[in-house]
């Protein structure tokens, strides 16, 4: 058998050296001196030769265990230099579908949602997923690796993030089991990992805290482009995220309209808006600010991406209110019952589901024109009241 001293001390010769170790195996010494491992075996009869590779990159124990590893492909029948190019072809494979390039694939997928939507998921894949699972092959992702991503978002606080992240992730081995890359979801484990926040029930604002409020929006000192929003979701009921997701393009200014498209919804239905005189002559100064620009209301860092999330509400703690944006809802549904519109414009108003099947698959322009007056009505109590 052979030694490392016999190889190193064997000198290239006018010919090809063969040095014989055991079991198949030998070292071939070229005429230009490489030395190169070799194990010789035979399958039915016919002798075949296996490259294992060059000494010293392979050292002679590495070389044995090489060929041990190939001895037991040729007790199955196997040729070792197909299942090594098996192997590599499944090792590329897999390179090719790690996390971060099947996250990518889902992202594109994501034809049917605004931009700023679609960029938020991309910025959390970014900062949480990435750093950890970004480069891993999916199939070898654990629920270890998982929590690692999960406990970036814990470590800050920042819950709501956390189980968005968790979500999103899901979604993606979703699209890798959907598509034969991967054989389950890691994130799975990890449903209930956050304790979610309390759900605060919306609470309506009585006609002296209104006044109140009112009185305070107007003195409000800050951003005007946040004052505005705050006064367009209090004249239309909306939610903050459809302010926050708004574009210009979605307005029909000459027809009092905001036609809200279905998946800018929670509900993914159509959700038309009928605009009062007041609201048109906020948008019309907006316009004057934001107007080049997609959205109404784009992020002051990130002009491809929405208002944030807490501005609206950091504004109105800075005004010492206590309500929330959300708030503004119950308020506009309570006073408007009292006042004694039909309850069936209101719910439509506010984008209510209908929990009767056969109602649910509505005209989305159904009660426009009561709607119309009964907002233009809401507006003009509201500026009654200051």
């Amino acid at each position: 058998m052979l030694t490392d001293t016999k190889i190193r001390q064997t000198k290239p010769s006018d010919k090809p050296i063969k040095l014989t170790d055991s079991n198949g195996l030998y070292l071939l010494v070229s005429l230009n001196g490489s030395k190169l491992w070799r194990y010789r075996y035979k399958i039915n009869g016919k002798e075949n030769t296996f490259a294992i590779g060059s000494y010293p990159e392979i050292s002679l124990s590495q070389a044995r265990i090489e060929r041990d590893n190939a001895r037991k492909l040729v007790k199955q029948g196997i040729h070792p230099s197909q299942q090594r190019a098996i192997d590599k072809l499944q090792q590329t494979h897999q390179n090719q579908n790690t996390f971060k390039i099947i996250a990518e694939e889902f992202l594109n997928s994501k034809t049917d949602c605004i931009p700023s939507y679609v960029n938020g998921i991309e910025r959390d894949f970014k900062n949480y997923a990435y750093p950890i699972i970004g480069n891993l092959p999916i199939r070898q992702i654990t629920p270890a690796h998982i929590m690692a991503c999960l406990n970036l978002c814990k470590e800050k606080g920042i819950i709501a993030t956390g189980i968005n992240l968790r979500q999103r992730m899901s979604n993606v081995f979703m699209l890798a089991i959907r598509t034969m890359r991967a054989e389950h979801d890691p994130t799975l484990a990890f449903v209930d990992y956050f304790q979610r926040p309390i759900t605060q029930h919306a609470e309506a604002m009585s006609r002296e805290q209104l006044i109140e409020f009112i009185k305070k929006l107007k003195e409000y000192n800050g951003t005007r482009v946040v004052k505005i929003a705050i006064w367009l979701m209090l004249y239309t009921a909306v939610r903050t995220i459809e302010i926050r997701r708004a574009e210009w393009q979605d307005f029909r200014l000459p027809e009092n309209l905001w036609k809200i498209p279905a998946h800018k919804m929670k509900k993914r239905r159509i959700h038309l808006v009928p605009l009062s005189q007041q609201v048109i002559q906020l948008l019309e100064e907006l316009h004057t600010i934001s107007g080049n620009e997609k959205l109404l209301f784009p992020n002051s860092k990130r002009k491809d991406d929405m208002m944030s999330v807490t501005t609206i509400n950091r504004a109105l703690e800075y005004m010492g209110v206590s309500f929330t944006a959300h708030d503004f809802r119950a308020t506009a549904s309570t006073h408007l019952n009292e006042m004694g519109y039909d309850e069936r414009y209101i719910e439509m108003q506010l984008a209510h589901a209908e929990t009767n099947q056969t109602k649910a698959s509505y005209n989305h322009a159904k009660y426009l024109e009561p709607r119309r007056q009964m907002m233009q009505a809401w507006a003009d109590w509201l500026d009654e009241l200051s």
